[in-house]
């Protein structure tokens, strides 16, 4: 991949759903495909179900801009507390949304979205689009805490940031031994994930399976009524 508009892309879900892991995965991807990436994750007190995001920049360009994105393409909203009980650093949970911007959505079935949220996203000409990101995670790979990765594969289904090739190693290497760490949270909950494993192999097969799964199971939201 040789060439990418700059894409800025805000993901918010709560502790311990591999937010942060998420971003540094899509950024090692980009940069395995020659491209440019930054990423912050942000997040108070470390514990599980309290709120946290990552911001990721990808570009073909050098980028120079750190901290929070206040104007993504895509926003990815891991949980949907995020939306209903407004477990989120920013509010509404789609604010700075730029036009013609995405928003994925981990839920099994459409969330009740007020409406006049609604037609300010039509007016943008944003899209919805939705993914049972956990359900497939518990399917598959037998554990919630694979639900980043199922998002990871929704987002490469609405748009290719990246080559496939290029995630499945930044997602071999992320639990296959790498050295990156954001937070002690963060290294134990990678430890949780390989434990449900015998081995790295298996782990790697069934993400594999995951990302094929949640782009298949994609589904897009009429804004319309």
């Amino acid at each position: 991949m040789n060439s990418i508009e700059k894409t800025f892309i805000r993901m918010s879900g709560l502790g311990g759903q591999g937010v942060v892991t998420a971003a540094h995965i899509l950024g090692s991807a980009a940069n395995k495909d020659g491209l440019e990436s930054a990423v912050n994750p942000f997040f108070g007190a470390e514990k599980r179900l309290a709120p946290a995001e990552s911001y990721v920049r990808i570009s073909s360009e050098k980028i120079f801009e750190k901290g929070e994105i206040l104007y993504p393409n895509i926003i990815m909203i891991f949980h949907s507390h995020v939306i209903t009980l407004g477990k989120c650093y920013t509010m509404p949970f789609f604010d700075g949304i730029q036009e013609d911007g995405s928003i994925l959505i981990n839920a099994d079935l459409p969330l009740a979205i007020a409406d006049e949220d609604l037609e300010r996203l039509a007016k943008l000409n944003a899209k919805i689009y939705y993914v049972p990101a956990t359900t497939i995670a518990k399917q598959i790979a037998g554990s919630e805490l694979s639900t980043n990765i199922a998002m990871l594969g929704a987002l490469y289904g609405i748009r290719k940031l990246t080559t496939m090739e290029a995630l499945q190693v930044a997602i071999q290497e992320r639990f296959g031994g790498g050295k990156f760490v954001a937070s002690g949270t963060t290294a134990v909950l990678d430890d949780a994930v390989k434990s449900k494993f015998a081995k790295i192999s298996q782990m790697i097969e069934k993400n594999n399976e995951l990302i094929t799964a949640a782009g298949a199971a994609l589904s897009e939201f009429s804004l319309l009524k």
